[in-house]
């Protein structure tokens, strides 16, 4: 069956409408870019760098910002800093485990070459382990690779799968990788987008769960192989959550907070060797390094519940349309990731339906 996004495939996720594109992008202003690694020689290496523009202007008109911490066995630079202050000022980017510190170098660069204001530089990079796929131990991520991604970011529908930093990704022992969705809400009487990147690089076949159904229990290592020779709930999640709404730091670290949430409704209990980490951005308010005193909207803390909502889901429906985008990939000593089986998906959700039809008539 043809790689499709979840909900084209049929399968609506939550209650909330996805706006226009269904993507992160669209929150407005926020860009996106790719660069992928896919060789043979001299290394085998399935990976690359995802990059995230908060807005176009970034280095020169901040957003505020919030990360969580749901497990700890990762990396994303530049999170005292924003803890210190809930200030954002650089691309985020995305990329794998042992290429952080390169990346990181790579978006200061960039950001001299900008002729960014400001001196010291503390980008937001985080990562996912591609090495069970890609020779990653021979640091194959370059300036150039970034800056490449950096240049080449662009709105509106972005690409989905096995591209960026989710190019070597496993997800419930399956191909995972780079996946977006978006919602829209009314809150405080305006309507508000909230969007979702996510890298996918985690879990279990038997904790993947699609729309409440158990699928991942459904499809044995029989039917499809795991990649793993002993297969174990390792590797890590990255969750970008961005959002046009009027919120303030400590507002964004709560909304980050929620894609734990998301996370768990696709079946992640999040294990000790998972490193599952979440950023929200909120774009209303611009503080520029040339004013002195800056005019701040926040909204109600009571008014936030379908913000939260928009989190949940957005985050749970990224996670899915990573598995249904990616493609089957071979990498370093013949190792194989399967796609997800759409077709087999299908029948199993099909069954699952018939089944509660059948006890809800009786009911």
């Amino acid at each position: 069956m043809k790689r499709s996004r979840i909900r084209e495939f049929g399968i609506t996720i939550g209650r909330l409408p996805p706006g226009p594109e269904n993507c992160i992008t669209d929150v407005d202003g926020v860009r996106v870019g790719y660069a992928t690694l896919r060789v043979d020689k001299p290394h085998v290496l399935r990976t690359g760098v995802t990059v995230i523009w908060p807005q176009p202007d970034i280095f020169k008109s901040a957003v505020f910002a919030g990360a969580h911490s749901f497990n700890g066995f990762g990396e994303m630079t530049g999170t005292l800093w924003l803890a210190e202050q809930g200030l954002l000022a650089n691309p985020i980017a995305l990329t794998s485990t042992y290429c952080v510190g390169a990346v990181r170098d790579a978006i200061c660069a960039y950001a001299v070459k900008s002729d960014a204001r400001d001196p010291t530089m503390l980008p937001m990079v985080t990562e996912t382990d591609d090495s069970w796929l890609s020779e990653s131990e021979t640091f194959p991520i370059t300036r150039e690779m970034v800056f490449e991604a950096l240049g080449a970011a662009a709105g509106g529908r972005i690409a989905e799968g096995n591209v960026g930093g989710g190019t070597g990704a496993i997800c419930h022992e399956l191909k995972g990788g780079t996946g977006t969705a978006s919602r829209v809400v009314e809150a405080a009487g305006t309507s508000w987008t909230v969007g979702a990147l996510v890298q996918a690089n985690y879990g279990t076949r038997r904790q993947l769960s699609i729309g409440g159904v158990a699928v991942g229990r459904e499809i044995g290592t029989a039917e499809i192989p795991s990649p793993y020779d002993e297969p174990e709930d390792k590797g890590s999640i990255v969750v970008v959550l961005a959002t046009d709404a009027p919120l303030v730091p400590k507002q964004c670290e709560r909304m980050a907070r929620r894609a734990a949430m998301g996370l768990a409704l696709v079946g992640s209990r999040g294990a000790n060797g998972s490193g599952d980490l979440f950023v929200c951005f909120a774009t209303a308010n611009r503080v520029s390094q040339r004013r002195v005193i800056h005019r701040v909207r926040m909204m109600d803390p009571a008014c936030m519940d379908d913000l939260f909502e928009a989190a949940v889901e957005a985050t749970e429906e990224a996670i899915l349309n990573a598995l249904a985008m990616a493609e089957t990939m071979q990498g370093r000593q013949g190792r194989i990731a399967h796609a997800l089986p759409l077709d087999r998906v299908a029948k199993i959700l099909g069954a699952a339906r018939s089944v509660v039809g059948r006890v809800s008539r009786k009911a």
